[in-house]
């Protein structure tokens, strides 16, 4: 979809520590739309290379609406390259677990899509099961809410 729209996506990964990468890359002439990401497990990687606020890590913690946002944001400008604009940005930050943090029970995800018009964010998700089943569920959620995204931006393109 994303090769045919002529559009690109460029992805930043917390808790997916690259499966969102993998399986958009696993189809067939995906170079022609994946432009790159990053895996940014530390919230330092998430502030230097994504550029998430560091006042937003250290009174919310990394496991936030907002985070993902700024990693979908994040994802949009880092890979920008010789003045192609990446076109969506996907954000994922949780838990898989095997424990809680920052307060946040192990299946908290937030995931958030960036585009040229704006940003949203979905979340929290809680999804249950063992740490692969979370990440699975997460790949599987914010693949889903590209495409609905990436259809309903076609859809007001073509109006």
């Amino acid at each position: 979809m994303l090769a045919q729209a002529a559009q690109t996506v460029g992805v930043a990964e917390s808790l997916t520590a690259g499966g969102v990468m993998a399986t958009l890359t696993s189809v067939p002439g995906a170079s022609a739309a994946f432009h790159g990401g990053v895996v940014s497990c530390a919230a330092p990687l998430k502030q230097q290379l994504l550029g998430v606020d560091a006042g937003l890590i250290s009174t919310m913690g990394v496991i936030h609406a907002d985070v993902a946002t700024q990693m979908a944001e994040g994802a949009r400008k880092i890979t920008t390259y010789d003045g192609k604009p990446t076109t969506w940005g996907i954000g994922t930050t949780g838990l898989a677990g095997p424990i809680s943090q920052d307060g946040k029970p192990v299946g908290t995800v937030y995931i958030s899509i960036a585009s040229p018009t704006g940003s949203r964010v979905w979340g929290p998700f809680s999804f249950s099961g063992t740490r692969e089943h979370i990440r699975e569920a997460t790949i599987l959620e914010a693949l889903s809410r590209l495409r609905e995204e990436l259809v309903g931006y076609q859809g007001c393109a073509k109006n």
